[in-house]
Order: structure tokens, then sequence, then C-alpha cells
């Protein structure tokens, strides 16, 4: 099941927000996450806040799912008032955004449209999976405003999928990829490496085979079991091993060199582009400190240094909204060692690099550089390393040391 919420101070069942929080707010980007949290079947190393029909026992409706989170929408504007901007970017994500209908999915971006207004050239993402969408339906999606679609692959090879509980048939890949380019949509594939059983001839397959359909960008994540899956619960029990942090780091080399061979270049850790144009702009303000509104069960959102965070069940999610009252749980204000903590955790991630000077950790960077984990970048700044991108959060560590 999901994991478990964070404690922090109460929110106001208004949503109001501290007038701190929107004091320069016109000059921080802005976005809107829109949180689908339904699913076909749990897949077992999954802990993100999401629900089967069976789980959800009936509650939460799905088919009423877009008007409610349309609702939280213009709830949003009004918390905002003048400090609402156009949004830059919109991110459904899950969940699997496409099992609703490319209908519902088009009422909540014209939401978002009509109470911010989209900033010109807005991206637009949906996430989804290959075997979820439809020609017509992504073809509805791009005239909607959709500009791209993210594709849970995961692995092109069956026994690997088959750890993981993914469903969907490899061969689905290309064809759902082929629809989308049809409709005019970008495309982004999302891999998992590491996971139990997987060779490293395994992963080139993968690789390989998302390479062959052409995509504009590729993330690629080390698996990390968490805690409560069933996939934790496997490997407690020994029924699959666990898995290898040198295993984990050699196949980060495979992906690497895979990608940058075919022309692809890192932007953050684990993200990939065919051209700058392709990075993931929404996730990029996540990693810049900007302002994001999160709708939906579970959502996270951020804004001038208070983050907040909805209440997790569907159900209760849509109570809240019915009464007219904010579904936000609890929330946290950021003092300034938070802030430039987040800022260095983050924003190292990043192949621009960072200014040592905005942290003022100088002598920790010019070790780092001595150590081969840090090099210039353009501009001033440095950046990590190769080697550096292994070892990311032991960089950070000592950053903030």
């Amino acid at each position: 099941m999901p994991s478990t919420l964070p404690d922090g101070e109460t929110a106001p069942t208004d949503g109001s927000l501290p007038p701190h929080a929107l004091d320069g707010a016109a000059g921080r980007t802005f976005g809107v996450y829109l949180h689908v949290p339904f699913c076909a079947v749990r897949c077992g190393y999954c802990d993100f806040n999401t629900y089967t029909a069976t789980e959800l026992g009936g509650g939460g409706s799905q088919a009423a799912y877009a008007s409610t989170a349309a609702a939280e929408v213009r709830m949003a504007a009004g918390v905002l008032g003048d400090a609402a901007r156009p949004a830059a970017t919109v991110f459904f994500g899950g969940g699997t955004p496409t099992l609703l209908p490319a209908e519902d999915l088009a009422t909540m971006l014209t939401a978002v449209r009509e109470e911010f207004g989209l900033a010109p050239g807005a991206e637009v993402t949906t996430e989804a999976n290959p075997d979820s969408v439809t020609p017509q339906g992504l073809l509805r999606l791009r005239e909607a405003g959709f500009t791209r679609v993210s594709f849970g692959m995961q692995s092109a090879v069956p026994h690997v999928l088959a750890v993981l509980e993914r469903t969907h048939d490899p061969a689905r890949v290309p064809l759902a990829v082929r629809w989308a380019r049809e409709a005019g949509l970008d495309v982004s594939l999302d891999l998992i490496y590491g996971t139990p059983g997987e060779s490293p001839d395994d992963l080139r397959r993968s690789l390989d085979a998302a390479l062959d359909c052409a995509p504009d960008h590729v993330s690629a994540y080390a698996l990390i079991v968490e805690e409560g899956t069933k996939l934790a619960g496997q490997m407690r029990r020994g029924q699959v091993p666990e898995p290898s942090d040198d295993d984990e780091a050699d196949k980060y080399e495979i992906v690497d060199d895979t990608l940058a061979a075919a022309g692809f270049a890192w932007y953050e850790v684990s993200n990939w582009a065919r051209e700058p144009r392709f990075a993931c702009a929404h996730n990029l303000a996540y990693w810049r400190g900007g302002d994001w509104w999160g709708i939906g069960p579970g959502a996270h959102s951020h804004v001038g240094g208070v983050r907040w965070w909805n209440v997790k069940h569907p159900t209760a999610y849509a109570g809240r909204i019915g009464a007219g009252q904010s579904p936000a749980h609890a929330r946290e204000q950021l003092g300034a060692d938070d802030r430039r903590v987040e800022d260095v955790l983050l924003r190292s991630r990043l192949a621009e690099g960072f200014d040592p000077a905005w942290w003022d950790v100088r002598p920790q960077t010019a070790q780092l550089l001595l150590d081969g984990l840090l090099e210039p970048a353009p501009g001033g700044r440095v950046a990590l390393t190769r080697r550096g991108r292994l070892l990311a959060d032991a960089v950070v560590r000592r950053l903030l040391d």
C-alpha cells in the first residue's frame, strides 16, 4: 500500500498561505501537477499513492474524478489571487492518468487554462502505460493542448517485467510511440535498471529497444525497494535477491554510454534528452526550486518556501473538495537553512551545475574537484563528473559538511 504522509503543522481549511509565500511570486516559475491515483494493477515495487478498483472498494469514483480535480484547480486560483501566474508546465502523473478517458484529462487541463492560463510554449505532459493508450485518445490529448507523453516502458525483457509485475507486452511500446508521434506529441520513455535477475545484456536489450523507438527523452532510474511493498516482502523472505549497489553502478554506466553514443546528453543524474529543448521543463522547475501546485489526493505543493500535501485517499479528498474545504492534510514552512539544504540537494544533480558562491561552499568544492567528483562547467560553475553522478548523495553530504 502507499507510504504514509509526513507530519507537519495543521493546514488551514480554506487553503490560505502566509503572505510571505506570495512575495516575489511574479519572478518565479509556476507549474501545475495533477495526480491521477488510479491503476489497473499494483506493481510489486510501487509505493506511490495509487489505488486499484479492488483497493478503492467502491470509493473515490473515477467517473467523477475530473470534475473534483477541476474544483481544486479553481480553489488554487482563488488562494493565489494576484500571485496566480500562467502555468509554464502542467504534468499529469499517477497512477496511470490515461486510465481515465482522454476527455477527462482534457477537462482538467481546460480548468488549468481557464483559471491560470498557459504560458506561451507551455509544456503539458501526461504519463501513460503503453497498454493504456489508443490512437484516438492520444489525438484527443493533442487537440486539448497536451504536448508530451511519458511512457512507462521500464524494460523490454519479459522476465524483468515479470519481476516488476508490469503487465504490458514489450511489443506494445513501439506501437504506442508511433501513435503518439502521429498525434504530434513529443515522447519520453522511462526505464528501470537493477531489477533482480536483470543481466547487463538484458539492460542493453532494453536500451536498444528504447532507442529503436527514436524517443526525444529517456529517464532511467535504479530500482529502489520501498519498505511495505510486495517486492520488499519477497526480498525479506529470500524469494528474490536484493539489488547490489555495485551492480546498479555498472548498469548506470551502461545506460550513460549507450545513450551518449546515440546522441543523448544527460541534464540530470537520471535523465537524458536528444536536444536541450526536450528536457522535461516541469521536473527542471522542481530541481531549480520553482513554485507548483499539486492537485489530487496525496499531491504535494510548494509556493514560496511553504510546502503542503493533500489527504491521501481519493474518497477523503473528494469529501474535502465537496465540502468546499482545502484537501491539504498538513504543511511546513521552510526556514533559510532548510531551503539551502534542498537547493544543494536538487541543483547539484543538474548538468548545468552550480556556482559555489551560491551556498558558500568553496572549500568543499575545491576538494571535490581534486577528488574528481566535480568538474568545471560554463559560467564559472561546477558540475558532477560521471563518477560524481554515481556518488551524488555523498557529494551532497560533503557540500553540506
